[in-house]
């Protein structure tokens, strides 16, 4: 039997200001392989879900497994198999250029310079920022630095990739790029990846699962069609559905079921198929 890489059941923590989160109702369950997208309100735990993930939290109720281990216990064991890219990239940008960022771990790991070398050029050609590994970090645009984090985090071939609202502060074209790199490295390398966003229209393009949160419970779980199709519980969790959805629903209220389409394409051929008939 297939074990999930993630296992999380009603977690809690106790910041030191006192104030108590809450991650429990449905269990979370993680296969391997597997894109996951966390949704909810601000303050719906989202935050501290991906920092017990991460091992950067110690739940004080509540159980967690990270690739069978516990990840606060067990941090150094499963760190290099766990990349992340947080909110703010800024604050996890370390190296002067862009080659030595990519490089800042596989370096201070230890790893020989030659394979460092050969790692950063690697992920570097495949997130086509190759031409940039010379450049000082924080004079690139917003949507580059973006490019610079994720090819840092996944330049030591993770197991599980952390996303942390990937997609702030980039134009269309850009969050576009981004979600083709991630997609055809996970395809690639099998990863899992775990993204936290409130962009719900990009929702059905990163995930197969969906799980929503709602005041420190996950009240949802399903492929982004299921999730979004229920609209009791995603208004509850102070949620706007996907724009295809409302558009959908609009159109079924006027007396026209045509189901609801995960993403533009399948919008598109609903309806055309709809004015043939």
């Amino acid at each position: 039997m297939v074990e999930p890489v993630v296992k999380l059941k009603d977690i809690a923590y106790t910041y030191p200001d006192g104030t108590k989160v809450t991650v429990g109702g449905l269990d979370i369950s993680i296969m391997r392989g597997e894109r996951i997208a966390i949704l909810g309100a601000n303050g719906a735990g989202k935050t501290t879900l991906l920092l017990h993930i991460l091992g950067l939290l110690s739940p004080t109720d509540g159980e967690i497994t990270v690739l069978g281990k516990n990840p606060y216990k067990d941090f150094k064991d499963i760190r290099k198999d766990i990349g992340v890219v947080f909110q703010n990239v800024d604050e996890q940008i370390i190296g002067p250029t862009v080659y030595d960022d990519i490089g800042f771990t596989p370096f201070n790991d230890g790893m020989a310079k030659d394979r460092v070398d050969m790692l950063i050029k690697d992920i570097a050609q495949k997130m086509h920022i190759d031409g940039l590994l010379d450049k000082i970090v924080h004079y690139l645009s917003g949507g580059e630095k973006k490019k610079v984090a994720l090819a840092a985090a996944l330049v030591g071939n993770p197991e599980i990739l952390i996303l942390d609202e990937p997609f702030n502060g980039l134009d269309p074209r850009s969050k576009k790029e981004l979600i083709g790199y991630i997609d055809e490295l996970r395809k690639e390398r099998y990863m899992t990846i775990i993204t936290a966003t409130h962009d719900i229209d990009l929702v059905a393009s990163i995930a197969d699962t969906v799980y929503i949160l709602s005041e420190g419970n996950v009240v949802l779980k399903g492929d982004p069609g299921a999730v979004f199709s229920n609209r009791e519980e995603i208004e509850r969790a102070n949620l706007e559905p996907p724009i295809l959805t409302k558009l959908f629903r609009g159109i079924s209220d006027e007396g026209y079921d045509l189901g609801i389409p995960k993403d533009v394409d399948e919008a598109k051929d609903i309806i055309i198929n709809a004015l043939r008939e």
